[in-house]
């Protein structure tokens, strides 16, 4: 069985939506990681703040899970915002983790345009695809006049390593909103795969920034997916298409080649078979208490 995943920042909640909806008709992704989307209900407002009634009624077979990081003070009134994953598969279970302030009401646009104190979110949701789970992480990051590292990132960085700990067939994706080469970045590879690594030059929509170097957003790279080692991309993309100011990712992945983390303790076990028959292990009396010396290693 062959997965599709595909992340995107929709803009402001979706101000191309006719283009995403093409897009992702186009794309028949299975699971769709988002970021800057909108939850507002009151049917005269415009599209891109009823991003997830719009995207619920267009991706009817998808499951859906939406978490606000902050409430918007738009003109049109306060509307949450957040992040949303849509998913053709079971989510089992799903969670939140602020990696930068709390829920809170945010103006619509902060004094200077300086949005770093904007409350972002990482999503988490445990996606039952046939005999396997995947875990799903979709991430906003903390926004900054440059993609450097710094404390509020750092925290941000040790926030993703907590949750993803211990966790198999992980899909880490999103805006990270800082480059590729930072230590926060270099932690995380340290951990998983970085399906696009060195190969993007930016993965902002220039038609949509402006092309001018002085900007910075013609060779800033923002958006990642990152996965777990087992985890086997088939093919993964950027399209170069005009749906927001970011440009989408999508990987393609096989998921017959997913090990289970039953199959990884068996391998771990199977490994040490050896040793314990040399007593290298000798002070370990039960299959429980190796393999749980074998992950502590």
């Amino acid at each position: 069985m062959t997965i599709k995943f595909l992340t995107l920042n929709l803009l402001q909640g979706g101000l191309l939506m006719d283009n995403i909806l093409n897009f992702l008709d186009q794309q028949q992704p299975d699971i769709i990681a988002l970021q800057e989307v909108h939850n507002g209900t009151n049917p005269n407002l415009p599209a891109n703040y009823r991003s997830i009634q719009i995207l619920s009624q267009h991706l009817s077979r998808y499951k859906s899970f939406f978490k606000a990081g902050f409430l918007r003070q738009a003109p049109e009134g306060n509307i949450d915002q957040g992040n949303a994953i849509f998913s053709k598969f079971p989510i089992k279970q799903k969670e939140a983790y602020f990696v930068n302030g709390e829920y809170d009401l945010q103006p619509n646009i902060p004094p200077n345009r300086d949005w770093s104190t904007n409350p972002q979110i990482m999503q988490w949701a445990e996606i039952e695809v046939g005999d396997n789970n995947l875990n799903i992480f979709n991430l906003h990051g903390i926004w900054g006049k440059d993609g450097d590292d710094n404390p509020a990132r750092h925290r941000m960085g040790q926030i993703i390593l907590d949750q993803i700990k211990g966790k198999s067939n992980v899909i880490l994706a999103g805006d990270f909103n800082l480059r590729p080469t930072t230590q926060v970045i270099k932690n995380i590879e340290q951990h998983l795969t970085n399906v696009f690594k060195d190969e993007l030059v930016t993965t902002f929509n220039l038609q949509r920034k402006g092309p001018s170097a002085d900007s910075g957003y013609a060779t800033s790279v923002v958006d990642m997916i990152f996965v777990s080692p087992n985890l086997k991309i088939i093919s993964h993309s950027c399209p170069q298409v005009d749906i927001s100011d970011h440009l989408p990712l999508v990987i393609e992945l096989g998921i017959d080649n997913v090990v289970s983390s039953a199959s990884q303790d068996q391998a771990l076990l199977d490994q040490a078979e050896q040793d314990i028959q040399n007593h290298q292990y000798s002070e370990i009396n039960t299959r429980k208490e190796l393999l749980k010396h074998l992950h502590d290693l």
